[in-house]
């Protein structure tokens, strides 16, 4: 796989860190401001690159975290096509809980199983408990 020039890296890194500053004091406007600013920064096709999966999971945090389900679903399932997304224990959290808020409950059980298969109960340690009730009201126990 290609790698970043440097310099255009250590930008994206430096904007993502703003963005991350921006939505731990839940200012998510600004944060994603910043997110797609570094996301501008790659090379077509922006997919391709690993900060993209980053980059795109960042993004869906703060629109999840900011209320905007819709925008969340649909920037995290374009994560899913970045490198070393499938398989992610929270981006199929977050992907899964925009879903569950968007009333897509089968899709929502899926990304949601994922996320919990992979870290267990402490994925959802500091999220909505209904979350984590609802993925196990759709798991079926081993035969």
């Amino acid at each position: 796989m290609a790698e970043l020039d440097e310099k255009i890296y250590k930008r994206i890194q430096l904007l993502c860190a703003e963005g991350d500053a921006f939505a731990e004091e839940e200012e998510y406007d600004d944060a994603l401001t910043k997110y797609w600013e570094a996301w501008n920064l790659l090379p077509e096709p922006r997919t391709d690159w690993e900060s993209a999966t980053w980059i795109l999971g960042a993004v869906g945090d703060a629109n999840f975290l900011g209320g905007d389900f819709e925008a969340g679903r649909d920037n995290l399932a374009m994560a899913m096509h970045c490198p070393d997304a499938v398989g992610n224990p929270f981006l199929h959290l977050r992907l899964g809980q925009c879903q569950f808020e968007l009333g897509n409950l089968d899709m929502a059980a899926d990304e949601l199983a994922r996320a919990f298969m992979s870290e267990g109960d402490e994925i959802f340690d500091d999220e909505d408990p209904k979350y984590l009730d609802f993925v196990k009201t759709r798991l079926k126990p081993p035969r």
